[in-house]
């Protein structure tokens, strides 16, 4: 199968060359899809597709017109992807829907603590010099109330984590984790509840079309003065503008982010020689008790490998067989 992947990044072309096994025809650029760069996809078999990739019905009708079948994504996202066009279309669409919880649970975990440890701003101090304590104190985690929204592999494997520093976990989902119960004393409450009691809320539900800024100003108003609170979920999730409200009148600690609701144009590029002009995020960016990573949560060598082999196993079975157990609709 001749596979254009778009959004190449450089770390993870090694990894998908090696799952392919020579396979397939991979042809690679780093250029996202969108309207002007659909012309790149004539006469392929299939794309393969990341999260900046805009895969809208206008975008779709050009790839089938140059007679593209397959859309692999590298993600477990897939809401860049316009499915009811694709699937009138004909076109087949698989997603990456398990890599390695681990990779993003720990990330979040890291999050909490340089924010509650305050260890960027105490590698600022050392470095010019200042090793005075008064600006650096934090809290035990031991015995406080960790909040996790929504208990899948991820947050799951959060929650696991908190728990083994002693903490209280009190959660949410709209289905209860056994499983995760079976293993750790979870308590499971309404999502006002958790925000109402959590000392840290970390958030891992997966987005669908009710909960677009299901983290408002309501949702905000009443949660623990004081809170730390952690996205690495989607940034789709958060209101941005009531985020920064809770963050000015300190209801909101800290904040530790791995995505942003309008993330696309800025993560995954070098804006060294173009500045950002989002003033939303150069604002959030510009708190000290705020933490931003640029989207990394999948960044270990496990889940690179994960994502590489799911996504070469859609194009396996869809060259072999027509179809792939992954297929989303």
């Amino acid at each position: 199968m001749k596979v254009l992947v778009y959004s190449i990044l450089g770390f993870d072309k090694p990894f998908l060359k090696k799952a392919a096994h020579g396979n397939h025809e991979l042809v690679f650029t780093g250029q996202s899809l969108n309207k002007s760069t659909v012309i790149f996809a004539k006469g392929f078999d299939a794309v393969s597709l990341f999260t900046s990739d805009d895969a809208s019905e206008a975008v779709l009708e050009k790839l089938y017109s140059y007679g593209v079948k397959y859309i692999a994504l590298r993600s477990v996202a897939h809401d860049h992807v316009d499915l009811a066009r694709a699937k009138s279309l004909a076109m087949k669409v698989a997603n990456v829907p398990n890599y390695s919880p681990h990779a993003i649970a720990e990330l979040a975990v890291a999050l909490v603590l340089a924010l509650n440890r305050k260890l960027v701003l105490g590698q600022t101090l050392m470095q010019i010099g200042d090793y005075r304590l008064d600006h650096l104190v934090g809290f035990d985690l031991y015995g406080k109330t960790v909040g996790v929204v929504g208990t899948g592999k991820i947050g799951a494997a959060f929650a696991r984590i908190m728990h083994g520093f002693g903490c209280n976990i009190l959660a949410f989902d709209i289905e209860e984790n056994k499983e995760l119960m079976d293993e750790i004393p979870v308590t499971y409450a309404s999502l006002e509840d958790v925000c109402k009691n959590s000392d840290v809320l970390s958030v891992h539900y997966m987005p669908n079309r009710t909960t677009d800024h299901l983290f408002n100003k309501s949702l905000f108003s009443i949660m623990k003065k004081g809170v730390l609170f952690i996205n690495t979920a989607h940034g789709r999730l958060v209101n941005t503008e009531d985020l920064l409200e809770a963050i000015e009148n300190k209801t909101l600690a800290a904040v530790g982010l791995d995505v942003y609701e309008k993330e696309k144009p800025i993560f995954f590029q070098d804006h060294t020689d173009a500045p950002i002009s989002d003033a939303l995020f150069l604002k959030l960016r510009s708190y000290p008790n705020v933490l931003i990573t640029g989207h990394q949560g999948f960044l270990t060598n496990e889940a690179l490998e994960g994502i590489a082999h799911a996504t070469i196993a859609n194009l396996n079975a869809w060259a072999y067989n027509g179809i792939s157990e992954n297929e989303v609709h």
